[in-house]
Protein backbone atom coordinates (compact mmCIF):
# COMPACT_ATOMS: atom_id res chain seq x y z
CA UNK A 1 0.00 0.00 0.00
CA UNK A 2 1.67 3.42 -0.91
CA UNK A 3 0.79 6.84 1.09
CA UNK A 4 0.46 9.90 0.59
CA UNK A 5 0.81 12.49 4.15
CA UNK A 6 -0.19 15.82 4.15
CA UNK A 7 0.06 18.05 6.91
CA UNK A 8 3.58 17.87 8.82
CA UNK A 9 2.87 18.96 12.10
CA UNK A 10 3.77 17.08 15.48
CA UNK A 11 1.35 14.45 14.69
CA UNK A 12 2.68 14.47 10.98
CA UNK A 13 6.52 13.89 12.33
CA UNK A 14 5.25 10.90 14.98
CA UNK A 15 3.25 9.36 11.85
CA UNK A 16 6.28 9.36 10.12
CA UNK A 17 8.52 7.93 13.35
CA UNK A 18 6.25 5.20 13.94
CA UNK A 19 6.30 4.06 10.59
CA UNK A 20 9.93 3.54 11.28
CA UNK A 21 9.22 2.12 15.07
CA UNK A 22 6.63 -0.39 13.59
CA UNK A 23 8.23 -1.09 10.24
CA UNK A 24 7.37 -4.54 11.30
CA UNK A 25 3.75 -4.85 10.88
CA UNK A 26 3.88 -2.65 7.95
CA UNK A 27 5.81 -4.74 5.07
CA UNK A 28 4.80 -3.57 1.71
CA UNK A 29 3.86 0.05 2.56
CA UNK A 30 5.63 3.17 1.49
CA UNK A 31 5.23 6.18 2.09
CA UNK A 32 5.51 8.37 -1.55
CA UNK A 33 4.61 12.09 -0.31
CA UNK A 34 4.80 14.32 1.91
CA UNK A 35 2.92 17.77 1.79
CA UNK A 36 3.28 20.88 3.36
CA UNK A 37 0.93 24.15 2.26
CA UNK A 38 3.79 25.87 0.35
CA UNK A 39 5.27 22.30 -1.80
CA UNK A 40 5.79 19.09 -0.64
CA UNK A 41 8.66 15.78 -1.27
CA UNK A 42 8.03 12.71 -3.54
CA UNK A 43 9.02 9.43 -4.47
CA UNK A 44 7.70 7.14 -6.39
CA UNK A 45 9.49 4.78 -5.30
CA UNK A 46 9.37 5.36 -1.77
CA UNK A 47 10.63 8.61 0.43
CA UNK A 48 13.57 7.39 2.74
CA UNK A 49 11.71 7.46 5.91
CA UNK A 50 15.58 7.97 7.58
CA UNK A 51 16.24 10.27 6.06
CA UNK A 52 13.49 12.35 7.34
CA UNK A 53 13.62 11.23 10.89
CA UNK A 54 16.98 13.04 10.55
CA UNK A 55 15.36 16.13 9.49
CA UNK A 56 12.80 16.07 12.34
CA UNK A 57 15.30 15.12 15.15
CA UNK A 58 17.74 17.82 13.66
CA UNK A 59 14.67 20.54 13.71
CA UNK A 60 15.45 21.17 9.82
CA UNK A 61 13.11 22.38 7.46
CA UNK A 62 11.46 20.19 5.10
CA UNK A 63 12.00 22.33 2.59
CA UNK A 64 15.44 21.99 2.67
CA UNK A 65 15.01 18.25 2.27
CA UNK A 66 16.53 17.13 -1.57
CA UNK A 67 12.97 15.47 -3.18
CA UNK A 68 10.82 19.36 -2.46
CA UNK A 69 9.12 20.18 -4.87
CA UNK A 70 6.35 22.39 -5.60
CA UNK A 71 3.22 19.77 -5.07
CA UNK A 72 -0.11 19.66 -3.63
CA UNK A 73 -2.78 17.40 -3.46
CA UNK A 74 -3.79 17.44 -7.30
CA UNK A 75 -0.38 16.06 -8.23
CA UNK A 76 -1.25 13.02 -5.61
CA UNK A 77 -4.50 13.19 -8.26
CA UNK A 78 -2.74 13.21 -11.63
CA UNK A 79 -0.08 10.82 -10.52
CA UNK A 80 -2.33 7.67 -9.22
CA UNK A 81 0.30 6.53 -7.09
CA UNK A 82 -0.83 6.30 -3.53
CA UNK A 83 -4.12 3.83 -2.27
CA UNK A 84 -4.41 5.88 1.05
CA UNK A 85 -3.97 9.59 2.06
CA UNK A 86 -3.04 10.28 5.86
CA UNK A 87 -4.71 14.12 6.06
CA UNK A 88 -3.25 15.79 9.17
CA UNK A 89 -3.78 19.49 8.15
CA UNK A 90 -4.78 21.94 11.13
CA UNK A 91 -8.34 21.74 12.03
CA UNK A 92 -10.70 24.36 11.21
CA UNK A 93 -14.21 23.57 13.18
CA UNK A 94 -15.93 27.22 10.59
CA UNK A 95 -15.55 25.37 7.49
CA UNK A 96 -13.13 22.71 7.58
CA UNK A 97 -10.97 23.77 4.73
CA UNK A 98 -8.69 22.93 3.57
CA UNK A 99 -9.12 19.51 4.57
CA UNK A 100 -12.27 18.73 3.30
CA UNK A 101 -11.64 19.39 -0.33
CA UNK A 102 -7.89 17.28 0.54
CA UNK A 103 -10.82 14.06 1.75
CA UNK A 104 -13.15 14.84 -0.92
CA UNK A 105 -10.52 14.74 -3.87
CA UNK A 106 -8.90 11.53 -2.70
CA UNK A 107 -12.61 9.64 -1.93
CA UNK A 108 -14.00 10.51 -5.09
CA UNK A 109 -10.78 8.94 -6.81
CA UNK A 110 -10.91 5.87 -4.77
CA UNK A 111 -8.08 6.88 -2.34
CA UNK A 112 -8.74 5.58 0.94
CA UNK A 113 -8.57 8.55 3.69
CA UNK A 114 -7.28 8.77 7.48
CA UNK A 115 -7.77 11.41 8.91
CA UNK A 116 -7.57 13.65 12.37
CA UNK A 117 -8.67 16.64 11.07
CA UNK A 118 -12.39 17.14 13.35
CA UNK A 119 -13.33 19.70 10.82
CA UNK A 120 -14.63 18.38 7.65
CA UNK A 121 -16.03 15.55 9.89
CA UNK A 122 -18.24 17.72 11.53
CA UNK A 123 -19.68 19.49 8.51
CA UNK A 124 -18.97 16.70 5.99
CA UNK A 125 -18.99 13.32 7.42
CA UNK A 126 -22.46 12.46 5.66
CA UNK A 127 -21.79 13.42 2.44
CA UNK A 128 -17.71 12.35 2.56
CA UNK A 129 -18.87 8.83 3.87
CA UNK A 130 -21.32 8.47 0.93
CA UNK A 131 -18.41 9.35 -1.55
CA UNK A 132 -16.45 6.56 0.14
CA UNK A 133 -19.21 3.99 0.18
CA UNK A 134 -19.82 4.61 -3.20
CA UNK A 135 -16.18 4.02 -4.51
CA UNK A 136 -15.76 1.09 -1.96
CA UNK A 137 -13.40 2.63 0.04
CA UNK A 138 -12.85 3.65 3.54
CA UNK A 139 -12.95 6.91 5.26
CA UNK A 140 -11.15 6.47 8.95
CA UNK A 141 -11.90 9.47 11.75
CA UNK A 142 -10.71 7.69 15.08
CA UNK A 143 -8.21 10.11 15.44
CA UNK A 144 -10.46 12.96 15.55
CA UNK A 145 -12.78 11.56 18.89
CA UNK A 146 -9.64 11.38 21.82
CA UNK A 147 -6.37 10.79 20.28
CA UNK A 148 -5.41 7.00 20.87
CA UNK A 149 -8.91 6.74 22.89
CA UNK A 150 -10.71 4.17 20.47
CA UNK A 151 -14.12 6.18 20.93
CA UNK A 152 -15.45 5.21 17.40
CA UNK A 153 -13.64 2.27 17.43
CA UNK A 154 -15.78 0.65 20.36
CA UNK A 155 -19.15 2.41 19.41
CA UNK A 156 -19.03 1.28 15.85
CA UNK A 157 -17.94 -2.07 16.96
CA UNK A 158 -19.48 -3.23 20.34
CA UNK A 159 -23.08 -2.72 20.45
CA UNK A 160 -24.53 -4.25 17.25
CA UNK A 161 -28.04 -5.44 18.50
CA UNK A 162 -28.37 -3.15 20.80
CA UNK A 163 -29.41 0.83 21.52
CA UNK A 164 -27.11 3.68 22.57
CA UNK A 165 -29.60 5.91 24.98
CA UNK A 166 -26.15 8.41 26.63
CA UNK A 167 -22.63 8.68 25.67
CA UNK A 168 -20.46 10.82 27.71
CA UNK A 169 -17.07 11.84 28.04
CA UNK A 170 -13.88 13.84 29.10
CA UNK A 171 -11.75 13.90 25.68
CA UNK A 172 -10.27 17.07 26.70
CA UNK A 173 -6.78 16.30 28.20
CA UNK A 174 -5.89 20.27 28.28
CA UNK A 175 -8.99 21.00 30.50
CA UNK A 176 -8.32 17.72 32.31
CA UNK A 177 -5.44 18.65 33.25
CA UNK A 178 -5.57 22.39 34.34
CA UNK A 179 -8.85 21.30 36.52
CA UNK A 180 -6.75 18.58 38.47
CA UNK A 181 -3.26 20.89 38.45
CA UNK A 182 -5.48 23.44 40.66
CA UNK A 183 -7.12 21.00 42.73
CA UNK A 184 -3.65 19.20 43.95
CA UNK A 185 -1.17 22.59 43.53
CA UNK A 186 -4.12 24.35 45.32
CA UNK A 187 -3.56 27.01 42.24
CA UNK A 188 -5.95 29.10 40.30
CA UNK A 189 -7.35 28.68 36.91
CA UNK A 190 -4.43 31.23 35.28
CA UNK A 191 -1.92 30.00 37.04
CA UNK A 192 -2.45 26.29 36.00
CA UNK A 193 -3.01 27.22 32.69
CA UNK A 194 0.67 29.08 32.45
CA UNK A 195 1.95 25.65 33.79
CA UNK A 196 0.62 23.40 30.56
CA UNK A 197 1.69 25.94 28.24
CA UNK A 198 5.04 25.77 29.93
CA UNK A 199 4.88 22.29 29.33
CA UNK A 200 3.28 22.33 25.85
CA UNK A 201 0.17 20.59 27.16
CA UNK A 202 -1.72 23.56 26.37
CA UNK A 203 -1.18 25.47 23.31
CA UNK A 204 -0.31 29.12 23.27
CA UNK A 205 -4.04 29.80 22.16
CA UNK A 206 -5.69 27.70 24.24
CA UNK A 207 -9.55 28.74 23.22
CA UNK A 208 -10.87 25.52 21.83
CA UNK A 209 -9.86 23.46 24.70
CA UNK A 210 -10.46 25.25 27.98
CA UNK A 211 -14.20 26.91 26.39
CA UNK A 212 -15.30 23.58 26.11
CA UNK A 213 -15.39 23.32 22.01
CA UNK A 214 -13.03 20.93 21.21
CA UNK A 215 -15.02 18.34 23.65
CA UNK A 216 -17.97 19.73 21.65
CA UNK A 217 -16.44 18.88 18.73
CA UNK A 218 -15.45 15.19 19.52
CA UNK A 219 -18.88 14.77 20.91
CA UNK A 220 -20.52 15.76 17.93
CA UNK A 221 -18.41 13.82 15.71
CA UNK A 222 -19.30 10.72 17.90
CA UNK A 223 -23.14 11.48 17.38
CA UNK A 224 -22.45 11.41 13.87
CA UNK A 225 -20.21 8.45 13.14
CA UNK A 226 -21.86 5.93 15.60
CA UNK A 227 -25.28 7.22 16.51
CA UNK A 228 -25.77 8.20 12.58
CA UNK A 229 -27.19 11.77 14.38
CA UNK A 230 -27.62 15.26 13.08
CA UNK A 231 -27.54 17.17 16.32
CA UNK A 232 -28.34 20.81 16.30
CA UNK A 233 -29.24 21.35 19.78
CA UNK A 234 -26.12 22.19 20.84
CA UNK A 235 -24.99 23.57 24.87
CA UNK A 236 -20.88 24.30 25.47
CA UNK A 237 -19.38 26.34 28.66
CA UNK A 238 -15.44 26.00 29.47
CA UNK A 239 -13.83 25.66 32.36
CA UNK A 240 -12.38 28.95 32.57
CA UNK A 241 -14.75 30.42 35.33
CA UNK A 242 -13.98 27.65 37.91
CA UNK A 243 -12.10 29.22 40.86
CA UNK A 244 -10.12 27.56 44.02
CA UNK A 245 -13.88 28.15 45.70
CA UNK A 246 -15.26 25.53 43.92
CA UNK A 247 -12.44 23.43 44.10
CA UNK A 248 -12.15 23.01 47.30
CA UNK A 249 -15.89 22.96 47.88
CA UNK A 250 -15.38 19.59 45.47
CA UNK A 251 -12.75 18.20 47.28
CA UNK A 252 -14.97 18.87 51.20
CA UNK A 253 -17.73 16.28 49.54
CA UNK A 254 -15.38 13.94 48.23
CA UNK A 255 -15.91 14.81 44.10
CA UNK A 256 -14.15 16.17 41.31
CA UNK A 257 -15.23 18.56 38.64
CA UNK A 258 -14.72 17.35 35.14
CA UNK A 259 -15.06 19.12 31.90
CA UNK A 260 -17.90 16.41 30.44
CA UNK A 261 -19.91 16.07 27.26
CA UNK A 262 -22.67 14.33 27.05
CA UNK A 263 -25.09 12.95 24.09
CA UNK A 264 -28.27 12.29 25.83
CA UNK A 265 -32.12 12.47 24.48
CA UNK A 266 -35.01 15.16 26.14
CA UNK A 267 -37.66 12.51 25.02
CA UNK A 268 -38.30 14.10 21.52
CA UNK A 269 -34.31 14.88 20.37
CA UNK A 270 -31.34 14.35 21.02
CA UNK A 271 -29.02 17.05 22.41
CA UNK A 272 -25.31 17.45 23.09
CA UNK A 273 -24.02 19.45 26.34
CA UNK A 274 -20.47 20.13 27.67
CA UNK A 275 -19.91 22.01 30.71
CA UNK A 276 -18.23 21.21 34.24
CA UNK A 277 -19.53 19.25 36.22
CA UNK A 278 -19.61 17.63 39.60
CA UNK A 279 -19.03 14.14 40.21
CA UNK A 280 -18.21 11.43 42.93
CA UNK A 281 -16.13 8.51 43.00
CA UNK A 282 -19.10 6.24 41.44
CA UNK A 283 -19.51 8.16 38.67
CA UNK A 284 -17.69 5.81 35.76
CA UNK A 285 -15.49 9.21 34.52
CA UNK A 286 -14.28 9.90 38.43
CA UNK A 287 -11.09 8.27 37.97
CA UNK A 288 -9.69 9.96 34.57
CA UNK A 289 -6.69 11.96 35.68
CA UNK A 290 -4.10 13.99 33.93
CA UNK A 291 -3.94 13.89 30.36
CA UNK A 292 -6.36 11.14 30.34
CA UNK A 293 -9.52 10.56 28.13
CA UNK A 294 -12.99 8.62 28.54
CA UNK A 295 -15.88 7.70 27.03
CA UNK A 296 -19.03 6.22 28.89
CA UNK A 297 -21.69 4.43 26.44
CA UNK A 298 -24.65 3.48 28.53
CA UNK A 299 -26.96 1.31 26.33
CA UNK A 300 -30.83 -0.92 26.47
CA UNK A 301 -29.51 -3.98 26.59
CA UNK A 302 -25.59 -4.33 26.41
CA UNK A 303 -25.40 -2.49 29.85
CA UNK A 304 -22.90 0.31 30.17
CA UNK A 305 -19.16 0.36 28.70
CA UNK A 306 -16.26 3.03 30.14
CA UNK A 307 -12.99 3.40 28.08
CA UNK A 308 -10.40 5.23 29.99
CA UNK A 309 -6.70 5.82 28.60
CA UNK A 310 -5.47 7.28 25.19
CA UNK A 311 -2.99 10.15 27.42
CA UNK A 312 -2.62 13.16 24.98
CA UNK A 313 0.34 13.90 23.06
CA UNK A 314 1.73 13.59 19.28
CA UNK A 315 2.62 10.37 19.00
CA UNK A 316 -0.49 9.08 21.07
CA UNK A 317 -2.81 10.80 18.39
CA UNK A 318 -0.42 9.20 15.66
CA UNK A 319 -0.81 6.13 17.10
CA UNK A 320 -4.73 6.45 16.39
CA UNK A 321 -3.84 7.33 12.99
CA UNK A 322 -1.62 4.12 12.76
CA UNK A 323 -4.62 1.66 14.08
CA UNK A 324 -6.86 3.02 11.06
CA UNK A 325 -4.53 2.48 8.58
CA UNK A 326 -3.98 -1.08 9.97
CA UNK A 327 -7.50 -1.40 10.05
CA UNK A 328 -7.55 -0.97 6.49
CA UNK A 329 -4.94 -2.80 5.23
Amino acid sequence: MNLGLIGFGEVGKSFVKLLKIREELLDGIKLNYIIKSNGGIYNPEGLDIKSIINHIDKNIKLEEHPNWKNINIDNIIENKDIDCLIELTSTNIKDGEPGYTHIKKALTNKIHVVTGNKGPIIHYYKELKSIADNNNRSLKVGCTTGGALPSVDVGNSCFKGSKIIEIQGVLNGTSNYIIEEMTNSKITYIEALEKAQSLKIAEANPYLDVSGYDTAAKMLIISKVVMDLDIKDIYVEGIENIGLYEIENAEKDNKKIKLIGKISSDNKNFIIEVKPQLIDKYHPLYSIDGKNKGVYYKTDILGDLTIIGGASSPLNAASSILRDLISIC
